[in-house]
């Protein structure tokens, strides 16, 4: 007896378990991870924006649609990053010659970026 037959007639698929077909079930549609940018903005929706999370939720369409933000973000959050950085002329020739300086204004340079972010994108 064959594993998987499918049923022409129906299009329904069958999986033999046992000494019997059971209709077989799609597999569960993968779940995207949302990251911390999408769950900072799944907490401001939750806490600010009721209607548009419960709209997201009952359609089914919140997990894509954080994971999608949070890929954006992340984008976002790399360029900005990579940008000031170059601005502010903080370059390897720095890193090597005064670490704990390439330190602190990258640490300054992200969290403009973080700031950034958060405005246009998680908190908007």
């Amino acid at each position: 007896m064959e594993k998987y037959i499918t049923d022409e007639r129906t299009g329904l698929k069958y999986e033999l378990v046992g000494d019997y077909y059971l209709i077989a079930g799609d597999e569960e549609p993968e779940e995207l991870p949302i990251g911390i940018w999408g769950q900072r903005h799944l907490r401001y929706l939750k806490k600010h924006r009721r209607v548009v999370y419960a709209e997201l939720l009952t359609s089914g369409k919140l997990n894509n649609y954080l994971a999608n933000l949070n890929e954006q973000a992340e984008e976002m959050f790399s360029r900005l990053v990579e940008e000031i950085a170059e601005r502010d002329g903080i370059t390897e020739t720095l890193k090597v010659s005064d670490q704990m300086e390439w330190v602190q204004r990258m640490n300054a340079a992200r969290q403009l970026a973080i700031d950034e972010v958060n405005d246009n994108l998680i908190f908007a």
